[in-house]
């Protein structure tokens, strides 16, 4: 039996966030669990939005298990993950935000999904007119290169959320920011990419595309509301820190 070179590449991308986890759980052991209930998340929230967006199309087929098999969703996996994640977290009582991390991890493991794609053939773009930029399929016709736009994307994503997390900003955010930048992008791409319409020029991913990417809005405004409410109490006792320091800085110095 051929391993594809697919395959080796989606494990590739398991095994990098694995270590990954591995590491950071040197400092909490309940991290490796709650890495594991992203993975399985992962994967029932790939396929239950695929077969929401076009699997459903394939019942009956001749090779409708085939397609059944391989056929998931990226889209799904982000919010299947996301929300075993917190499953998981509220299981084990770890109340520390995860999302950063995630943020980091997941442009990886899909920019190696996507050179995988990218050598298999698959998630084609739409046909179009011969062009620089066009990538021609097995059958010579040209398309948009729906697999490089995405890959750069997510190595776009990478590059931020390392400058983010290098200058602390938006910290608890991160992954917030991921699914709303990745799910707005998704809904344009979608229009160029080769799925099958389901209301017009509308796929089912356009429809997933959005519930990410209002789901990654609503998630960062309950976040930034709920450290906003902390807020009052901090600063006044910032300010009554501050009192107490100007005080003793004048009763021991003049101002000249």
């Amino acid at each position: 039996m051929t391993i594809s070179p697919y395959t080796w590449l989606l494990l590739a991308g398991v095994v990098i966030s694995f270590l990954f986890w591995k590491r950071r759980a040197r400092q909490d052991k309940r991290l490796i669990f709650i890495y594991g209930a992203a993975l399985v998340g992962a994967f029932f929230g790939a396929k239950i939005v695929y077969l929401l967006a076009e699997g459903w199309l394939h019942f009956g087929a001749p090779d409708m298990w085939p397609q059944l098999a391989a056929g998931k969703s990226i889209l799904g996996a982000l919010l299947g993950g996301y929300v075993f994640v917190e499953l998981a977290k509220r299981h084990v009582g770890y109340e520390r935000a995860t999302g950063d991390d995630f943020a980091l991890i997941a442009p990886i493991g899909i920019g190696l999904g996507r050179v995988g794609c990218l050598i298999h053939g698959c998630c084609l773009g739409a046909v179009c007119s011969p062009r620089w930029y066009t990538l021609k399929d097995i059958d010579g016709i040209s398309r948009w290169p729906a697999v490089p736009v995405e890959l750069a994307f997510n190595l776009f994503a990478f590059a931020l959320f390392l400058f983010l997390r290098h200058r602390r900003l938006l910290p608890g955010q991160h992954f917030h920011l991921y699914l709303v930048g990745y799910g707005l992008f998704r809904f344009a791409h979608e229009f160029v990419r080769a799925t099958p319409r389901l209301l017009g020029p509308f796929s089912g991913y356009h429809f997933a595309a959005l519930a990410v990417a209002l789901f990654g809005a609503i998630c960062f405004v309950r976040r930034w509301n709920s450290r906003a409410a902390v807020i009052p109490n901090n600063v006044e006792g910032f300010r009554g820190q501050r009192f107490g320091t100007v005080h003793m800085l004048h009763g021991n110095s003049r101002t000249e």
